[in-house]
């Protein structure tokens, strides 16, 4: 153990996630960054890359061959898809905590998951230990866990949405609906014509109607709190901003319910999901920076449709923010530590 804390190492930190992660954990109290791996840019200082960071972190990215990380307590891996999964068995072995945020673990069923991600799983056997870290759901069993696998930003924001309606019972599973909208930082940190500015700016598109790799993840985790099968049609959008989840969700109520006091009492205690007052319509700059998630219920005339409206930034908690809670969860921290930024206005 690192003095007063925890030795952390990143696998992969030149994406959006991965320097989102190295602004958190330069601010935690109880980390020491000791390695960051990046194969392309091994030997060049972090803070040249990433000038945000200077006079703050003083690692230089390091070959991933010759990267230390069976020294580390904990691994974040900030990687693309299928990189955890050929990596996680060996660091385990060594004692070493994992947090993939990606999306090697998150799905239960290897056969679906392979279908989805086009590739072989390379360990299977771990998917079945590996823990969902939702902690507004799963927080008991991230405590003990080896390996967590981060929730993806879109099935943060439905599921923390839905939550409260699926548990109470008084929703039609078989007809759930969300209409979710990202900023373009969702894509990732690469080049591509669909994110270029005079592509994306000033622009707005649904993409994946058909089928969406996020879908499984989704009812999986729906299903998990309903005990049984749920039937969600999911349309993802691409909006010209950087950052930000605004996800409108629709439920066909079949029972009835104060919607306002069941989202109240259900988050209550949950110190980074903000249940607003009756009436609001909460914007995604609200929660931009920050590891909130913004949420209001509405019936809209008194019918029998719940209309919920739920905001996050997709990088903190919808990636590595969740990802840092769940660490915080995972070693003992105070589940707020490092992670009580204000969002940025304007």
């Amino acid at each position: 153990m690192a003095k007063n804390g925890i030795k952390v190492g990143i696998v992969g930190g030149t994406g959006y996630t991965g320097v989102e992660l190295l602004r958190l954990l330069a601010q935690h109290p109880h980390c020491e960054l000791t390695a960051i791996t990046s194969r392309k840019e091994a030997g060049m200082g972090v803070a040249e890359m990433f000038p945000n960071l200077r006079g703050r972190v003083a690692l230089k990215f390091s070959d991933p061959a010759r990267a230390e990380l069976n020294a580390c307590d904990l691994v974040f891996f900030a990687t693309p898809n299928g990189v955890a999964m050929e990596q996680a068995r060996a660091l385990i072995d060594a004692g070493v905590r994992i947090i993939d945020i990606a999306a090697d673990f998150r799905i239960r069923d290897v056969a679906q998951w392979e279908q989805w991600y086009g590739v072989k799983h390379a360990c299977p056997e771990l998917v079945a230990e590996a823990v969902y870290g939702l902690p507004e759901v799963n927080r008991e069993r991230i405590r003990e866990a080896r390996l967590v696998a981060n929730p993806g930003c879109y099935p943060t924001s439905v599921q923390l949405g839905f939550l409260p309606l699926v548990e109470a019972g008084v929703v039609d599973l078989d007809h759930l609906i969300a209409d979710a909208k990202s900023g373009v930082s969702g894509a990732g940190r690469k080049a591509e014509v669909h994110t270029l500015l005079a592509e994306a700016s000033d622009n707005f598109k649904a993409y994946g109607v058909p089928a969406h790799r996020h879908h499984p993840e989704i009812t999986q985790g729906l299903a998990q709190v309903a005990g049984r099968p749920v039937n969600l049609i999911f349309v993802p959008h691409l909006t010209p901003m950087i950052r930000g989840i605004h996800a409108t969700l629709y439920a066909r109520l079949t029972a009835k319910a104060d919607l306002q006091a069941l989202y109240e009492k259900r988050y209550a205690k949950e110190a980074f999901v903000d249940v607003m007052p009756a009436g609001s319509h909460p914007d995604t700059r609200s929660v931009r920076g920050a590891n909130f998630c913004r949420i209001a219920v509405h019936q809209p005339r008194g019918g029998d449709i719940a209309v919920v409206l739920c905001v996050i930034d997709n990088l903190v908690k919808g990636a590595s923010g969740q990802a840092v809670q769940n660490m915080n969860i995972m070693f003992g921290f105070p589940e707020t530590t490092g992670l009580e930024q204000l969002a940025l206005l304007p």
